[in-house]
């Protein structure tokens, strides 16, 4: 089953996105610059064989819901969310605020 959250971030439209599958469940948050996802999201990956895309992204471990993952915080980034001040430890809802903020500049 997939759902489809509308969330409000500083009066700002975000969407969550659940897809359960056997054994697990892929969790994201998307902004319109950028994404915080749950432990599936290879940030290795995006850092190097996908660099030249610059995709500002965050992982957080451990999520069970889309609330859980916005209040977890960020065990890794990639290098392009690391430009805009986004940072491991970072709580999901920061790294969202913070990708927000610089969608509208």
């Amino acid at each position: 089953m997939i759902r489809v959250i509308p969330y409000t971030i500083r009066g700002v439209a975000v969407v969550g996105v659940e897809v359960k599958l056997p054994k697990t469940t892929l969790l994201a948050v998307s902004t319109d610059i950028g994404y915080i996802m749950c432990g599936a999201l290879d940030v290795g990956l995006l850092n190097e064989r996908l660099a030249n895309r610059d995709i500002i992204a965050g992982r957080a471990v451990g999520v069970r819901t889309l609330e859980e993952l916005m209040e977890a915080p960020l065990e890794s980034v990639t290098l392009h969310a690391e430009t805009i001040g986004i940072r491991i430890g970072m709580k999901g809802r920061e790294a969202l605020e913070r990708m927000l903020e610089h969608a509208v500049s």
